[in-house]
C-alpha cells in the first residue's frame, strides 16, 4: 500500500509546528524563564535549542523519511532488537493523548465561560470546587463522573477524530493550515492590546530582566534542556510518523530548523503575552508580579481568568485567549493520535479509517477517567511520571541507540543529500555527547528526587500503581510486542 504524503511543504511544517506548540508553550515556558534568571534564561535556552532541539529534530525527520514508517517500524529497521522502544514511545503518546484531552476540554468550557466571565470573582474556588468539583478525592478514588467536563472532552475527541480519520492531506494538513495561522493571529492580537495596559511593561521587566548569576547554576541549564525536550514533541513517536509522510525530495535540515525556530519563537511570544497580563493584574491589585505569577493549570484556569475580569473588553479578549488555548491543544492532540494510529496501521495493516476509529474509540473511553471529581489529581500524577520519567528516558535511549549502536554518519548523509544546507560534525557531536549527557543528568536527577521525596504528597501505593507501575507496564508491553514480532518476522 502506497504511503500517504503531505500535499505541500508548508502543510508539513505547519503540522509539525502545530504538534510542537501546545499548552506547555503558553503556560510552562514563561514561568520557566521567570524562575530561572529571566532574560538570562534565554542564553541556556538558545544554547539548548542549537545543541539539542535542532539536531534531535533533524535526526527524527531523517529517520522517519529514510525508514518510511511509524516509530516501531523505524527502530525495527535500525535493528529488530530496538522495536520495543518504538512501542514504548507509542504508548507514551497514547497515555498523553488520554489525559491531555481533559485539559483541552477544560479550555473549551472556559471558552464558553469567557464570554460572560461566569467564573465570577473567586476564580480559584470556581475552578476547583464548582467546575472540577474536586472533593476529598485521590488518584485512586475518582468519585463520580462529571458531564460538564466529559461533554467538552467529547467535542475535542470528535475534532481530533475527524482530522486523523480524513488522512494526511485532507484532514491533518488542512486542519493545521487553518489552526496555526489562527493561533498566531490571535496571540498577536492579544499582545497588541495588552501591551498598552498599565503595568504591562513592569510584567515584561520581570520576565526579561537578566539575572546573570543564575547562569552559574547547573539547575538552570538543566531546566533549559528540559524545556526544549518537553516542547518539541521529540522522543514519543510523533515526528517520526509525520516525517514518514514526506515526499522523497524534502529539505530535511531546513524543515527541522524552521519547525524548532517557529516553536521557540512562539514560546517567547507567549511569554510576552502572559507577563504583560500578569503585570497589568499586579498593577490593578497593588501587588508585586511575584505574588500573581504562577505555572501550570493554575495559571491558565485561575490566574488568567482573574486577570481577564480586570481587562477592558473582557468579552472579546477572554474568548480570544481561550480559543488560542483550545487551538494549541487540539493541534498537538491531533499529532499525538496520529502517532498511535500510524503505528497500528503499519503493524496490523489496518486502513486509516479503521485504525483511527479503534484508537479514538478506546482513547475516548479511557479518557473518561479524567472527567471525574478526582480527574485533576489522576492527571497530575500520570503527567509527572510520563514527562519526567518515561519521556526523558525514551529520548535518552533513542540518542544512545542512534548515536552509538547504528551508523550515525549514514543518517547525517541522508539528511545532507536532500537539503539546501548541510550539517557538519556538530550534529554528531550533539547527538552522541552533548544531548545524552544533559538528558542523563536531568533524568537521573528526576529519578533520584522522585525516589527520595515522592511527588505531590501522593500516597506511596498511588505512586507505585499509577507512576512507577504505569511506566513499568508500558516498558513490558513494548518488549512483549517486540518479542512476539520477531518469530513472525523470521518466519516471513
Amino acid at each position: 500500500m502506497k504511503r500517504e504524503q503531505w500535499g505541500t511543504r508548508a502543510g508539513f511544517i505547519l503540522a509539525a509546528v502545530g504538534s510542537a506548540i501546545g499548552l506547555g508553550n503558553i503556560w510552562r515556558f514563561p514561568y520557566m524563564a521567570y524562575e530561572n534568571g529571566g532574560g538570562a534564561f534565554l542564553i541556556p535556552y538558545l544554547f539548548a535549542m542549537i545543541t539539542a532541539g535542532i539536531p534531535f529534530m533533524i535526526l527524527e525527520f531523517t529517520l522517519g523519511h529514510k525508514m518510511r514508517g511509524s516509530s516501531p517500524v523505524v527502530f525495527s529497521k535500525l535493528n529488530t532488537k530496538f522495536e520495543w522502544l518504538g512501542w514504548f514511545q507509542v504508548l507514551i503518546a497514547a497515555v498523553i493523548a488520554v489525559y491531555y484531552v481533559a485539559v483541552i476540554g477544560w479550555a473549551i468550557s472556559y471558552l464558553s465561560f469567557s464570554f460572560t466571565q461566569s467564573w465570577g470573582a473567586d476564580t480559584k474556588a470556581f475552578f476547583f470546587s464548582e467546575y472540577l468539583q474536586l472533593g476529598d478525592n485521590s488518584p485512586t478514588n475518582l468519585g463520580s463522573w462529571q458531564s460538564q467536563i466529559a461533554i467538552p472532552m467529547a467535542i475535542a475527541w470528535a475534532i481530533t477524530f475527524a482530522a486523523v480519520f480524513s488522512g494526511i492531506k485532507g484532514g491533518i494538513e488542512r486542519a493545521s493550515k487553518i489552526m496555526m495561522p489562527l493561533l498566531f493571529i490571535m496571540v498577536l492580537a492579544l499582545i497588541g492590546r495588552v501591551l498598552f495596559l498599565p503595568g504591562a511593561v513592569e510584567g515584561l521587566n520581570y520576565l526579561f530582566t537578566p539575572d546573570f548569576s543564575k547562569l552559574a547554576d547547573p539547575k538552570v541549564w538543566s531546566a533549559a534542556y528540559g524545556q526544549i525536550f518537553f516542547t518539541l514533541s521529540v522522543g514519543f513517536a510523533i515526528m517520526l510518523a509525520y516525517s514518514s509522510y514526506l515526499p522523497e525530495k524534502s529539505d530535511i535540515n531546513n524543515n527541522a530548523c524552521m519547525t524548532v525556530l517557529i516553536n521557540c519563537g512562539f514560546s517567547m511570544t507567549a511569554g510576552v503575552l502572559i507577563f504583560s497580563i500578569l503585570g497589568y493584574m499586579a498593577a490593578e491589585q497593588g501587588k508585586a508580579v511575584t505574588d500573581v505569577a504562577g505555572a501550570g493549570v493554575g495559571l491558565a484556569f485561575v490566574t488568567l481568568p482573574a486577570a481577564i475580569n480586570l481587562l477592558p473588553i473582557p468579552y472579546i479578549l477572554g474568548p480570544l485567549f481561550f480559543l488560542a488555548l483550545v487551538v494549541a491543544g487540539l493541534s498537538s492532540h491531533i499529532s499525538i493520535i496520529e502517532a498511535v494510529t500510524s503505528a497500528l496501521m503499519d503493524k496490523l495493516k489496518l486502513t486509516r479509517k479503521a485504525a483511527a476509529s479503534v484508537v479514538c474509540g478506546i482513547g475516548f473511553a479511557v479518557s473518561m477517567a479524567f472527567a471525574t471529581n478526582g480527574g485533576l489529581l489522576l492527571l497530575d500524577l500520570v503527567d509527572y511520571f510520563i514527562n519526567n520519567v518515561a519521556l526523558l528516558a525514551s529520548c535518552l535511549i533513542e540518542l544512545v541507540i542512534v548515536g552509538w549502536l547504528v551508523k550515525l554518519s549514514d543518517i547525517r548523509e541522508h539528511a545532507n543529500k536532500l537539503s539546501e544546507f548541510s550539517v557538519g560534525n556538530w550534529f554528531e557531536l550533539c547527538i552522541r555527547f552533548l544531548s545524552p549527557v544533559m538528558l542523563a543528568v536531568i533524568t537521573t536527577t528526576n529519578l533520584l528526587n522522585t525516589l527520595a521525596d515522592g511527588y505531590g504528597g501522593y500516597a506511596q501505593e498511588e505512586l507505585m500503581l499509577l507512576g512507577w507501575g504505569l511506566v513499568g507496564a508500558m516498558l513490558v508491553v513494548g518488549i512483549v510486542v517486540n518479542t512476539a514480532s520477531k518469530p513472525a518476522a523470521e518466519g516471513a
